[in-house]
């Protein structure tokens, strides 16, 4: 069903990531191809997919093969990577004395992996280190001694230069955003994602289309426009049209190896750009939404916010929701406002037709959440994510106030004529 758009994403990721990164079938068999990059002894960082699959064994066997010793396995992070999990990881790397890890696992261990890393080599506390730049001020430029193998298709930790870390106490999600966390080298099997429940399926699948729409709402007026407008466009239409496969059948490998590539086209994306409201939103609900259905929840309310800076955009995506059944042919010929609306409209069906909330009352936030949501906007610690929106917002000149606050109550309750116009 979706041969052709499988091969251009392929090629898409052969022409990112190069040789630092091996994918599909078979893949895992060729980790050795990067044992020179992490020194002569490691630690495994694992989740639990890796030791059930057998994967930890594998990477043992193969690594050991190649004269790396592997001095030690240790657990991965749970669920947000909560900033104990990484103090934890850190502590345990400082006493292994390895030289390099490989992580094997979702986006939160190689997330936790990262970070961990950062600071068995750095020194310091998580928060020396949140913002755009902070390791390399520390590292040089040079990249840390990671090998990522991923086992879940989600949020393409894998492939990029962001680790998000969750104070479990406040709930609010913090981001490192550095080009010397990008892994040295990158595996990712696709089929080992059949074993991934429907809900993580779910939650991965809107993740990566997250990724996606917001870098490419971001992107107009920018010199990567077209080429973002290529990836963007293809991943979602790639998770658009797979998701549905793989939940009914699981061990669809079709299915999971076209959700593979769609995600990793999502990283391929926040490579490129950034991604803005809906994830920073995000960050402030992980005590009742995972990342997923956070972002799943937020996008259609800011792409009608966004709507006078994206109409290209919304055109393009339409032809997917139409082709998919979400969205009425006719709509596809709205302007403006309208055609924001009507986008809006056919990403709510597509979530109500995998059983996600549609609005942050259905999924359990309260209106304190907004207000933890306006307090994160206005961290400059964040303040990244105001810049990379379509219109880019000022927290010091009211803008998260002023459009923003709407948006969210829009989100709130479901309805739209509460968005300001820009």
């Amino acid at each position: 069903m979706y041969r052709d758009d499988m091969k251009r994403a392929e090629q898409l990721l052969r022409e990112f990531k190069g040789e630092d990164y091996t994918f599909g079938e078979k893949a895992l068999e060729k980790i050795g191809k990067y044992s020179d990059r992490v020194g002569k002894s490691i630690a495994i960082i694992s989740g639990r997919t890796g030791h059930r699959l057998g994967i930890v064994d594998t990477v043992t066997e193969i690594m050991t093969g190649k004269g790396i010793k592997v001095l030690d396995v240790f657990d991965g992070a749970r669920p947000n990577t909560p900033r104990e999990d990484v103090y934890r990881l850190a502590y345990q790397l400082s006493r292994s004395g390895c030289e390099g890890v490989v992580a094997i696992g979702g986006g939160s261990c190689l997330d936790a992996a990262k970070a961990a890393l950062v600071l068995s080599i750095y020194g310091g506390v998580i928060d020396d280190y949140f913002g755009t730049g902070r390791v390399t001020e520390k590292s040089g430029g040079e990249r840390i001694p990671l090998i990522a193998v991923q086992t879940a298709s989600s949020s393409a930790s894998h492939l990029t230069k962001y680790s998000n870390i969750t104070d479990m106490v406040t709930h609010q999600k913090k981001l490192i955003v550095d080009e010397s966390i990008v892994p040295r080298g990158a595996v990712f099997q696709y089929d080992v994602t059949r074993t991934m429940p429907p809900n993580f399926t779910k939650d991965g699948a809107l993740d990566g289309i997250a990724h996606c729409w917001e870098v490419w709402m971001g992107a107009t007026g920018k010199d990567y426009y077209q080429r973002v407008s290529e990836v963007a466009y293809l991943g979602i239409k790639l998770i658009v049209n797979a998701l549905p496969e793989a939940l009914k059948d699981g061990e669809n490998l079709e299915a999971r190896y076209a959700l593979g590539l769609g995600t990793d086209l999502g990283g391929y994306s926040i490579m490129l750009g950034g991604t803005n409201g809906p994830h920073l939103g995000s960050f402030s609900l992980v005590d009742v939404l995972t990342h997923g259905r956070a972002c799943a929840v937020l996008n259609p309310y800011y792409t009608v916010l966004f709507s006078s800076a994206i109409q290209d955009q919304l055109r393009r995506v339409a032809e997917i929701y139409v082709d998919a059944g979400f969205m009425r042919e006719s709509e596809k010929g709205l302007t403006g406002r309208r055609l924001a609306e009507a986008v809006a409209g056919a990403m709510i069906r597509f979530s109500e037709s995998i059983e996600f909330p549609t609005t942050l009352e259905e999924a359990g936030a309260t209106r304190e959440h907004i207000e933890r949501m306006i307090r994160a906007a206005k961290d400059p610690q964040l303040k990244m994510k105001l810049q990379n929106m379509p219109i880019p917002m000022d927290a010091e000149a009211g803008d998260v106030d002023r459009l923003m606050k709407p948006t969210l109550e829009a989100a709130y309750t479901g309805d739209l004529s509460l968005i300001p116009e820009i």
